[in-house]
């Protein structure tokens, strides 16, 4: 996966924004004002971190070389994913499952709006 094409998958979710709050080198997406990913885009390797269920994060880093837990995350609950070391297809389910736990977090009223188109 190249960086364009994480930054495109990012950004296809339901409200979500690209800022840029700890530098102009590090695109953190958010959706309603949480974050659900973080990465260097520019970075050699390619990685993102990406909020985790506790229980998954601890399975996943033992199953996967290439996840870690969350750099200077809080580690219980984000993981830092070597985007080169798992296949694209696992990389968007991971982004995807870090969107779906943070949605899952806001108040119902917030996630109402983000079903709607």
């Amino acid at each position: 996966m190249t960086p364009q094409q994480l930054r495109a998958f990012c950004r296809e979710f339901n409200a979500v924004t690209e800022e840029f709050p700890f530098n102009p080198e590090t695109s953190v997406f958010k959706v309603a004002g949480k974050m659900f990913a973080l990465t260097a885009l520019d970075a050699k390797p390619l990685t993102i971190n990406l909020k985790c269920d506790p229980d998954d994060a601890v399975r996943l880093r033992e199953e996967h070389p290439a996840i870690v837990p969350g750099w200077h995350m809080n580690k219980r609950h984000w993981n830092t994913v070597d985007v080169a070391g798992l296949p694209d297809r696992m990389v968007r389910e991971l982004i995807e499952d870090s969107y779906d736990l943070v949605v899952a977090g806001l108040p119902k009223a917030q996630r109402l709006r983000l079903d709607r188109p």
